[in-house]
């Protein structure tokens, strides 16, 4: 199942809309045969397979894992928050499944303890919700939810996994490697400190550019987010959805980092309930 899925990914990498991502993770692996010093074949061959692990590892439990500890998603521990957003997620996730058969039978919901009305879903198998989103009423809460199993429905969030996670992974492997090498020979000479402060000053150009990675891939896939209010609007949510968003307006998060990254992927709310409202959506608000 995982190799096909691998596959599956690939196939979908090469939409119209992916063209920037894979102008990145092209230039990202030509990043690494300069980062690993690859000047032969068998330096290629070994950077190839390093780059072609990561990828995998990022698309598997493993890399989901990962990312939901990047984002600070937690497991639901309050057994007044599970009673509250348990039934509304297990009520969406039905009506998800059957308009699209195809997905996960183990989807999880966590939670994040922003303050900021919000969701999010990432790999194949997660659904996140923020604190601040248990205050608003049921009915919009799943329309949010139907949302974020949109992403997952459509894959949205495979990208994201190969760059935050699979860049992670190789710059731990780096790092790893040339301390190790820079400690055998630091007794020989002096020199090899400064070689060491050298490779982590790229390192800390590697998490750089993954930033510039993320950033790429969430504004490219903002047609993402409307396909996604499409298939909230077709399972019934599309009056819901529309209403939560105009209460989301004006909400940041209050972190930093790859969830406030996620939040101002979004395109303009305004946008995005006009075209609900071209879709059929009976909503319409007092001004």
């Amino acid at each position: 199942m995982m190799v096909l899925y691998v596959v599956d990914f690939f196939k979908r990498l090469f939409r119209k809309n992916n063209w920037g991502v894979v102008v990145y993770l092209i230039l990202n692996l030509l990043l690494l045969f300069l980062l690993f010093g690859a000047s032969d074949v068998k330096g290629f061959v070994i950077v190839l397979a390093i780059y072609v692990g990561s990828l995998a590892v990022a698309l598997s439990p493993l890399g989901e894992y990962i990312l939901r500890v990047q984002t600070g998603s937690k497991p639901i521990t309050r057994k007044e928050f599970r009673d509250r957003i348990d039934p509304l997620f297990n009520k969406v996730y039905e009506k998800a499944k059957a308009k699209d058969p195809s997905l996960p039978a183990n989807i999880r919901l966590f939670i994040n303890y922003d303050e900021s009305p919000n969701a999010f879903a990432t790999g194949r198998r997660t659904v996140c919700v923020t604190l601040g989103l248990l205050a608003l009423p049921d009915e919009e809460i799943e329309a949010i939810l139907a949302h974020e199993f949109a992403h997952l429905s459509h894959k949205d969030t495979d990208m994201l996994l190969i760059i935050s996670v699979g860049n992670l992974i190789i710059t731990c492997i780096f790092v790893f490697i040339r301390f190790v090498s820079m400690i055998v020979v630091a007794m020989a000479s002096r020199r090899a400190w400064i070689a060491l402060l050298f490779d982590g000053m790229l390192a800390g150009l590697m998490w750089v550019w993954t930033k510039i990675g993320i950033l790429l891939v969430l504004t490219s896939s903002r047609n993402n987010e409307f396909e996604a209010d499409k298939f909230a609007l077709e399972i019934g949510y599309g009056k819901q959805l529309a209403s939560a968003l105009d209460k989301l307006t004006g909400y940041q998060p209050s972190q930093v980092g790859l969830w406030r990254a996620l939040h101002s992927s979004h395109p303009q709310t305004h946008d995005r309930i006009g075209r609900l409202q071209d879709l059929g959506a009976d909503y319409y608000a007092k001004i």
